[in-house]
């Protein structure tokens, strides 16, 4: 048996990173995590203090206390969290090269109009490869596990390609939910060219990868082609695969939910992006049916997306626990704690300003809750709930350790609250993805960055020269 110390204790783990690649083909190979605090996002396991986790090749075998299994790879986690990794229901990846161009964008119409109409047209499948792959290997940086990439940028077969195999390439648990572009000239292979992509990617359904059609709540923004309805529906019913709707917010949005479920469009296979600003009975209606929704907490504050408010309130008062995402990295961070601890606060002071001087008492969501719309609930809207998500026996083992005597998150008095409002990307030692190390002793693995570097630079390049070429044409 090997044994890893932590950081704390002053050893490397470089020994045990090549044990576990050594012995990973076999898919006996088994990781004991041992002496933990491992917060499960179980509500029958909860939190265990001093505890063991049990990987075996790709998956969870055991959680429990005082394991003693033989032939494993042993990992001392003392003075560490073990939780589920991060799960990111909406990002926009093929942007990343783009990250913060436009930190302090007004509204909704100055990024349709600088983004999509602007730099995508000029995106090459180089181009969408480079930024997904930066947006990828980010994620798992900072404990996104599981990210699903709204890709509405699939200007031909090659920018799918592109973008498929980039994820492919990080070793993300990705969604690939794919959409036509909303502008400029493409080769209107979408949606027919699913068919193909489920074919020629998605095959398996025990894979890292999965499939989803992505497409727009309305045609208010780029006309009727690419707004969900009967057709898209019927083609994603076809080819088995979810939804994703995005740009889900205001009147009309609200009256398109409401036709959805006359239609028998709604259901817990489709997800609806924002919905801010949306009527009582278009949230009836997404209760009703069991639609999952993804909330973008910077995204809607910072942009100003309808109310400008994140819709947790009514989703909750609908009883659904929706995911968490990221959304645009041209505006807005690129981790999840930072969507975390945003609707962590917007909440509880729409809350307590809400039951001011009214004598109630604000009903305000907890630093569990918003972990487990990171988490378990993240899982549940990607569809992938049985897979990840949690700590338990049996789903794949996608997990971080994130180190609890660091300065800024010792002592560990609250594991969650740790995690929530303490810790940050640094903390995070190690992220494994189906039981493979991803991120090992603080580093993201298999990354040459100055090779990576320099993709992103050319690429970055290429799109701001070609942009202004275009335009002043």
């Amino acid at each position: 048996m090997s044994t890893y110390d932590t950081p704390v204790a002053g050893t490397t783990s470089t020994a045990v990173l090549e044990q576990i690649r050594r012995r990973s083909p076999d898919r006996r190979r088994r990781i004991l995590f041992t002496g933990a605090t491992i917060v499960t996002m179980d509500p029958a396991l909860g939190v265990l203090d001093d505890a063991d986790l049990l990987v075996e090749g790709d998956t969870i075998a055991a959680v429990g206390h005082g394991m003693d299994v033989a032939e494993a790879i042993v990992v001392d986690a003392r003075h560490t969290i073990l939780c589920p990794g991060f799960v990111d229901t909406h990002r926009h990846a093929w942007q990343a090269q783009l990250r913060r161009i436009m930190p302090d964008v007004d509204d909704l119409t100055g990024y349709v109009a600088a983004t999509l109409a602007g730099y995508a047209t000029v995106y090459r499948p180089q181009d969408m490869y480079v930024g997904t792959r930066l947006a990828a290997l980010t994620a798992i940086d900072s404990g996104i596990t599981c990210m699903l990439d709204f890709s509405h940028n699939s200007r031909s077969r090659e920018h799918s390609d592109a973008a498929i195999q980039a994820l492919l390439d990080t070793g993300i648990r990705g969604v690939h939910a794919s959409m036509g572009p909303h502008f400029g000239d493409w080769d209107r292979q979408w949606p027919g060219d699913l068919t193909r992509l489920k074919k020629q990617y998605f095959s398996s359904s025990d894979q890292l990868l999965t499939l989803r059609l992505a497409a727009l709540a309305t045609n208010e923004i780029a006309g009727p082609a690419l707004a969900y309805g009967t057709d898209l529906a019927r083609i994603a019913n076809d080819l088995g695969i979810g939804v994703s709707i995005d740009a889900v917010f205001g009147a009309s949005s609200s009256q398109a939910v409401l036709d959805w479920q006359r239609d028998g469009l709604l259901g817990p296979d489709v997800t609806l992006i924002h919905s801010t600003g949306l009527t009582g009975h278009a949230w009836q209606a997404i209760g009703d049916t069991g639609t999952t929704v993804s909330l973008a907490p910077t995204s809607e504050a910072q942009i100003g997306l309808e109310t400008a408010v994140p819709a947790i309130e009514e989703a909750l008062a609908a009883g659904i626990r929706p995911g968490l995402s990221i959304d645009v990295e041209v505006a807005l961070a690129s981790d999840m704690f930072t969507q975390m601890r945003a609707l962590h606060a917007i909440q509880r002071m729409r809350a307590v300003n809400a039951a001011y001087n009214t004598g109630r008492q604000p009903s305000r969501i907890s630093t569990y809750d918003v972990l487990d719309f990171a988490t378990l609930q993240g899982a549940r809207t990607n569809g992938l709930h049985n897979v990840t998500g949690s700590l338990v026996a049996g789903k794949k083992a996608d997990l971080l350790v994130i180190q609890a005597e660091d300065l800024n998150t010792m002592p560990l008095n609250d594991p969650v609250g740790t995690i929530v409002l303490g810790s940050d990307p640094r903390n995070i030692t190690a992220v494994l993805i189906d039981g493979q190390p991803r991120k090992w002793n603080s580093h993201v693995l298999d990354v040459d960055l100055p090779t990576l570097r320099g993709h992103v630079h050319d690429s970055r390049d290429h799109v701001l020269k070609s942009t202004i070429s275009s335009t002043s044409k």
